[in-house]
């Protein structure tokens, strides 16, 4: 069997579909990132990677003007570094447990409110396109803008 392509895949339904930000937030996302995970309970998951699909959407509060300047945005460059480095951390058994950490690593940066989190396994059945989960999660006491 060979090596899994990275091929760009088929686009899908985003799993976060009708998310509009209120005034004072923004929406900052990720679109299906594809990525080699060591993830899975069989055994066959444990020896080799395989591909899964990534999305993001954060809600972002603003911090007034931006000017054009860097520091006053959350970089998507960073979200992208720290995902790569949270997958490529070791073997994860679930997908479940993949999202909860690509989650608590985007809501470290503290202008980050909400961070809903797809994952999807995209080798699992050849009669899918695909697998996974969506979940979302808030800072503690967060309440939306407007």
């Amino acid at each position: 069997m060979g090596k899994p392509k990275l091929d760009p895949v088929k686009r899908v339904i985003s799993p976060f579909p009708g998310v509009q930000p209120s005034p004072g937030e923004a929406h900052l996302f990720v679109r299906d990132l594809v990525l080699m995970a060591r993830i899975g309970v069989h055994q066959h998951e444990r020896v080799a990677g395989q591909r899964v699909r990534i999305n993001l959407d954060l809600t972002v509060t603003e911090a007034g003007t931006i000017d054009d300047d860097l520091d006053k945005v959350v970089c998507y460059a960073s979200l992208v570094t720290g995902i790569r480095r949270v997958v490529g951390e070791g073997h994860i058994n679930l997908v479940e447990t993949l999202a909860e950490r690509i989650a608590a690593m985007c809501l470290e940066d503290p202008r980050i409110a909400v961070a809903r989190v797809g994952i999807e396994k995209l080798d699992v059945y050849p009669e899918a396109e695909s697998v996974g989960i969506a979940i979302e999660r808030r800072r503690a006491g967060w309440r939306p803008a407007g």
